[in-house]
């Protein structure tokens, strides 16, 4: 039998907010591994030709084939700094993990909750500060910024709760 206590249902909410975010986090860092390939099939499905030259792309197929086309040289010649994108995939799955801890006990790890959500406000400032040092397109910057705003959606609703949770 299942109990349907504010209580209870607080709980089953933090955990679902928490759960959702652990998923996203977990996923995000699995396909950081295989970029290169991952490149590859978004420029085929988007119809960027294989030997294109960007001159003849325009908006997002542009950057796409950039993309691709500057991992496949990066990679060929530089295979090590793939390295730095397995870091990446480990850190988000690092980051996943953490979140056990509040998904057990949120009232004890609220602590996490809230670097979580600090984590989510600092994607703003570093995708419009570092974007342009590094010629990411503006709309790709918001992109990036827009995971910051609407991953911070669960877990302020976990916070909340949980927040509920410790006042009794």
């Amino acid at each position: 039998m299942t109990s349907n206590t504010p209580r209870d249902t607080r709980l089953r909410r933090i955990r679902l907010c928490l759960a959702l975010f652990m998923v996203g986090m977990i996923l995000s860092g699995v396909t950081a591994f295989p970029l290169q390939r991952e490149t590859e099939f978004l420029a085929r499905l988007l119809g960027v030709p294989d030997a294109s030259t960007q001159t003849d792309l325009t908006g997002l197929r542009y950057w796409i084939a950039t993309v691709r086309d500057g991992l496949r040289d990066t990679y060929a010649r530089y295979p090590f700094i793939a390295y730095g994108t397995d870091w990446l995939a480990f850190a988000h799955l690092v980051l996943a993990i953490l979140f056990v801890g509040p998904y057990r006990d949120p009232v004890r790890n609220k602590w996490v909750i809230d670097f979580g959500l600090i984590a989510c406000a600092a994607v703003i400032p570093l995708a419009l500060i570092c974007g342009p040092l590094r010629g990411i397109p503006l709309y790709w910057r918001l992109i990036d910024c827009s995971f910051g705003v609407v991953w911070a959606i669960p877990r302020l609703l976990a916070r909340r709760d949980t927040v509920a949770l410790e006042r009794g």
